[in-house]
């Protein structure tokens, strides 16, 4: 396995009407959404607010301009585009928190990230081969993800070209020693928490590097470090299979994990103090804005 980064990676040519669209998403709007997530919603420890969670999705999809759908047992909320594709991109991020915990980083930063994307997407174009997933039941398990994999995908009339799983993508610190790294992963990172981070597989090394282009391309204020685990040397860390990217990894679908490394630089990870006011929102938007200049990119693809 190795890192790579954004600040060596190739700059392209960038697109002025994609600039402006990246100038919409803002960090006010992105606090709304995350203060609006904040509330304990597990799903089986908190229901009523997990349920009240996925309907105000499926309401916001709605509005969007995406075909809603709930799918499985443990209810993920399915934002389709207005008409079929035969490959679609997948954006997908989980709603639920563990039991008494805000999971204002865990997850809200990422469904806020999502919702900015679905947002841009719809004013890029109205019918793109992009869909958006919230998961359930990522606390346990990966069930909702597992289900979602198992259950939908061999049934669906599309393929899947590439999945960008989001997994807290809202705090940083540059303050030394505010990141750490796995203990027994083989790699040496910056002590500052102040990049976002990739995760591929040899099915999404690929995926990463266009990832990294478009970060030199739109998002330069943002560093960005990935790493490339080759040789299927996943199953022997299982720290790296901690998200909804490890049931697509499992069917060798190229998926990436966004994140800001959770536990390995938040503190607030898993408690009461997972907060809305804990999150850095300049870091956020520019997340967001790169999300959104990678998922464009691809969908013009397979147009």
């Amino acid at each position: 396995m190795n890192l790579v980064h954004s600040r060596t990676a190739k700059s392209g040519v960038a697109s002025p009407e994609v600039r402006a669209l990246l100038d919409t998403i803002t960090e006010e709007q992105l606090r709304k959404w995350v203060e609006r997530i904040s509330i304990p919603r597990h799903f089986a420890a908190e229901p009523h607010a997990n349920r009240a969670t996925a309907a105000w999705l499926n309401e916001a999809f709605e509005t969007q301009g995406f075909r809603t759908e709930l799918q499985g047992q443990y209810s993920n909320i399915l934002a389709l585009p207005p008409k079929e594709f035969e490959e679609v991109i997948l954006v997908g991020a989980h709603y639920d928190s563990v039991p008494m915990c805000p999971g204002a980083d865990d997850n809200g930063s990422a469904v806020a990230a999502m919702l900015g994307c679905a947002a841009a997407c719809s004013l890029w174009r109205p019918v793109l081969p992009v869909m958006f997933v919230a998961f359930n039941c990522e606390e346990d398990g990966l069930a909702g993800s597992r289900d979602f994999v198992a259950s939908y995908l061999p049934k669906a009339a599309f393929k899947l070209r590439s999945v960008h799983i989001l997994e807290m993508v809202g705090f940083a610190s540059s303050v030394p020693g505010s990141q750490r790294v796995p203990a027994g992963l083989p790699v040496k990172i910056r002590d500052r928490g102040d990049f976002l981070g990739l995760l591929a597989n040899r099915f999404s090394n690929e995926l990463m590097d266009s990832v990294l282009q478009q970060a030199a391309t739109y998002t330069p204020q943002l560093p960005v470090t990935g790493l490339k685990v080759r040789l299927g040397l996943e199953k022997h860390f299982p720290v790296l299979a901690r998200s909804d990217h490890a049931p697509f990894w499992a069917k060798e679908i190229p998926a990436l994990m966004w994140t800001d490394t959770s536990e390995f630089r938040n503190s607030n990870y898993h408690l009461r103090s997972d907060t809305p006011d804990t999150l850095d929102y300049g870091f956020l938007r520019s997340v967001t804005q790169l999300l959104t200049a990678t998922v464009i990119e691809q969908a013009q693809d397979l147009l």
